[in-house]
């Protein structure tokens, strides 16, 4: 039986900068939980759901080391705009996966590297 992701979170060395990133670019919203310095994020009704907390340090002197998420945008054209303009950085072009859609890779404010894909009709 496959599993789904059911969880993201973003790692950052300052979660207000963070915040006000992914608030700006995506529309995320999000919700003070727990400990200080940590948000539950949410996305979309539908979507998947993360959390927001200062990066922590589990390997001796480097940063978290995490799985890559990729954003479901529906036109990448403004979202590429709004990275740099929210003092992120388009670190891949966008381009086209035959069959599947439209990926760009970009950093986040923390440095994290994400990708954002317009996916083809149906695909996701």
């Amino acid at each position: 039986m496959p599993n789904d992701v059911a969880h993201f979170a973003i790692h950052a060395d300052d979660c207000q900068r963070a915040k006000t990133f992914y608030e700006a670019v995506f529309g995320w919203t999000f919700e003070p939980w727990g400990p200080p310095e940590f948000w539950r994020i949410h996305t979309s009704p539908d979507g998947i759901h993360g959390a927001l907390h200062k990066r922590r340090e589990p390997i001796s002197g480097q940063g978290m080391i995490g799985f890559e998420c990729t954003i479901a945008v529906a036109n990448l054209e403004p979202i590429t705009s709004a990275i740099e303009e929210n003092g992120g950085r388009v670190t891949l072009a966008p381009f086209e996966i035959e069959g599947v859609g439209t990926l760009a890779m970009f950093q986040d404010t923390e440095g994290n590297v994400v990708g954002a894909m317009k996916y083809l009709d149906g695909i996701k």
